[in-house]
């Protein structure tokens, strides 16, 4: 199956709100993405965040297409945003876009205040 990619070798100026995704190639098991270039601002405050980023999952039929992630991303940093919400949302992204069998995102703030907040958001949830 060939999929026509939305965003890869394109110029983008601008964040998205989907995930690019292709198929997943026979015997991957596990995908963890990471980037420490999130930024987002504080809801209260509107002080900046600065945060690292976490995604891992088990492809079902779909993986994540690299640069539409970072594109995603991008779109924190004009979002006023809790370290919780931003884990969920990504999260909910995830799971919308690539339907995985399963996804762990995990956000850690760099620390402000003194204080670092890592927040972990799964699917399905570990109950």
């Amino acid at each position: 199956m060939t999929m026509e990619a939305k965003y890869l070798g394109k110029t983008v100026k601008s964040p998205i709100d989907e995930l690019d995704t292709f198929p997943a190639p026979e015997g991957v098991a596990q995908v963890t993405m990471t980037s420490d270039e999130v930024a987002s601002s504080c809801p209260i405050t509107r002080q900046p965040d600065f945060y690292t980023v976490k995604i891992e999952y088990r492809p079902d039929a779909l993986c994540i297409e690299s640069k539409s992630l970072k594109l995603y991303l991008w779109g924190f940093s004009s979002r006023s945003v809790f370290a919780e919400k931003m884990a969920a949302n990504i999260r909910d992204r995830v799971v919308a876009d690539i339907a995985p069998k399963s996804c762990r995102v995990t956000t850690i703030q760099k620390a402000r205040g003194g204080i670092s907040i890592e927040t972990i958001a799964e699917f399905p949830s570990p109950e």
